[in-house]
């Protein structure tokens, strides 16, 4: 199988909406960051990538139709040397509104993930580690709080995207345009159903919060086996 479908927005412009909505008109499965959470070997791959390394892409993406998000996002145009015939879909949204977004939500995750679990846990700090590299610093450039040049990044990708791309085989989208650019640009009958509208956003927050009282779990443990300590010590001297 080969890849049909691009995805050059970087996260938080819509793609799991796009994913949806992809899937739906049979470009399944289709690759998001989702992948990596779920799959150790994908996430080794894209650590070995962002570190440098040289990856297979046809290796990493067989039984793929379509690839949106990071980190997929991040290789996008070594993945059309790869795939030169397949259709690049730029998820656009307002930079501000992207920069809020980030900034509310997976921005926050990796200083919430408590180090005892990542210690624990490798599939959970090789996710990580895969993380910071791709987005924060190779994507990035380690400045994501300097709002000014976040913007100018989302800005630029957007232009390095068209000049990168063959006209007739990108679409610039926007969520808010729903079916009609989409199925144009591929060429199939619009849905009946409404567009996917997936906003992750609540359930990211939430995380981040059961992830920042998980940082407590070796406190209340410790002070769980000092009180049964005590409590037999207690015990056996009464």
């Amino acid at each position: 199988m080969s890849l049909k479908i691009i995805g050059a927005g970087p996260g938080r412009t819509g793609t799991l909406s796009l994913k949806t909505a992809l899937e739906h008109l049979g470009y399944a499965p289709c690759h998001h960051m989702k992948s990596c959470f779920e799959g150790r070997q994908q996430t080794r791959w894209f650590l070995q990538a962002a570190q440098g390394g040289s990856v297979d892409w046809r290796q990493v993406f067989s039984g793929y139709e379509a690839a949106v998000d990071w980190p997929a996002a991040a290789y996008y145009q070594e993945l059309l040397e790869v795939f030169p015939d397949a259709k690049v879909i730029f998820s656009d949204r307002a930079p501000g509104d992207w920069y809020e977004s980030v900034a509310s939500t997976i921005f926050r995750v990796l200083p919430a993930i408590p180090g005892w679990l990542r210690r624990t846990v490798p599939h959970i700090d090789r996710v990580a580690l895969m993380v910071d590299k791709t987005v924060w610093k190779n994507e990035l450039n380690d400045q994501f709080e300097n709002r000014a040049a976040m913007l100018d990044f989302f800005e630029r990708r957007r232009q390095e995207v068209i000049a990168a791309v063959p006209p007739q085989q990108l679409l610039i989208h926007s969520a808010a345009e729903g079916w009609g650019p989409l199925c144009a640009f591929l060429g199939v009958e619009v849905p009946s159903i409404p567009y996917p509208w997936v906003n992750e956003g609540a359930r990211i927050r939430r995380g981040v919060r059961v992830l920042k009282a998980l940082s407590y779990v070796p406190s209340v443990l410790l002070s769980a086996g000092i009180m049964m300590v005590v409590y037999g010590w207690v015990t056996l001297s009464a």
